[in-house]
């Protein structure tokens, strides 16, 4: 009986790490980190990809979405939009992966600019979906008119992707 239950977890498993490539869209939500941490309390955002397989277990493609960041005392709050390629790769026997995500974050507030996008993840894959745990980070300078700035705004989240085909 436990051969029969290992046999069936393995076969599970093996399913589920197969490549999903197409469109992805979901969410994540996380806690600012590094500069951020001093201007915002919370962070949610949207999530969206297009991903083509490679070679077996190796995916690249074209990321976007929205980060929200949510201002604490006087700070008002901010957001940036990702244009990134993305990266994943896919341990074989295994549902688990580790991506990366490189490209520009556009700011969407007057006097913060935008800056250099980078998202390593580490997720856990399923059949219609994936669930990640990831450390976004945007370098980029905040304008006061007077005096500028350089400052990282990072977050660590965690996030679902649905596949879509």
């Amino acid at each position: 009986m436990k051969k029969l239950f290992l046999l069936g977890a393995f076969a599970l498993l093996g399913g589920a790490a197969h490549a999903q490539e197409g469109f992805k869209l979901g969410g994540h939500i996380g806690i600012p980190v590094s500069d951020a941490s001093n201007a915002s309390s919370f962070t949610l955002g949207v999530d969206a990809a297009y991903m083509w397989n490679i070679t077996k277990g190796l995916d690249l493609g074209v990321a976007t979405g929205y980060s929200h960041f949510f201002g604490k005392d006087n700070f008002d709050d901010f957001g940036f939009i990702p244009v990134a390629v993305s990266g994943k790769y896919k341990f074989s026997g295994a549902p688990i992966f580790v991506g990366l995500d490189l490209g520009y974050g556009i700011s969407v507030k007057d006097g913060v600019d935008g800056g250099f996008y980078a998202q390593p993840k580490f997720g856990y894959q399923m059949k219609k979906g994936e669930l990640y745990l990831g450390y976004q980070t945007i370098s980029n300078r905040r304008d006061y008119g007077w005096y500028t700035a350089s400052w990282n705004v990072g977050a660590v989240n965690i996030g679902y992707n649905f596949f879509l085909k």
